[in-house]
């Protein structure tokens, strides 16, 4: 990758965690995505799977709703969706589906991450379109922003869990 890859990337996977931060402030994983075109931003998406209380709003399928409105077309053959973490099964197929061009990946996801670290959907040979994919940019600032929210819900989890259990014994 050249410099000014590079610093295109990095420049559209701030914009991706600045959505992710969004997803945080909801108490939700936060995990953010951008689709672009022609270098400019068509549309943006956060996990908001509890906030909607549907499985499906994730951040990318989102950002592939709306960019597909925008285009007037289901069809992004000529976008790239800069993503925080590693897209799951639905969403790696429905950017399959959607003919993106790329995917930029900020954080890998070993145990669910279906562009290579699980499977790899986003380039397998029997399906009728391959997504380019381009891994680890911003990748320190991506991954610590999922590990510091998944230990400050672990430490929530143990204070809420030791606090009752203090005051079971009470009357």
């Amino acid at each position: 990758m050249n410099i000014s890859n590079k610093n295109e990337d990095e420049k559209y996977m701030r914009e991706a965690i600045k959505q992710a931060k969004k997803a945080l402030k909801l108490m939700e994983v936060p995990i953010g995505c951008v689709i672009v075109r022609d270098s400019k931003i068509i549309a943006r998406g956060y996990n908001r799977r509890n906030t909607d209380k549907n499985s499906i709003s994730h951040a990318e399928m989102s950002a592939i709703k709306k960019a597909s409105k925008k285009c007037g077309d289901w069809r992004l053959e000529d976008c790239t969706m800069y993503v925080t973490l590693e897209p799951c099964q639905m969403c790696a197929g429905a950017m399959v589906q959607a003919r993106l061009k790329k995917v930029v990946i900020g954080a890998m996801n070993p145990k669910a991450g279906c562009a290579g670290s699980v499977i790899n959907i986003l380039q397998m040979k029997g399906f009728n379109h391959s997504v380019e994919i381009e891994k680890g940019v911003l990748e320190e600032e991506c991954s610590s922003m999922l590990s510091n929210f998944f230990k400050e819900l672990r430490d929530a989890k143990r204070k809420s869990d030791g606090s009752s259990a203090d005051t079971k014994g009470e009357k």
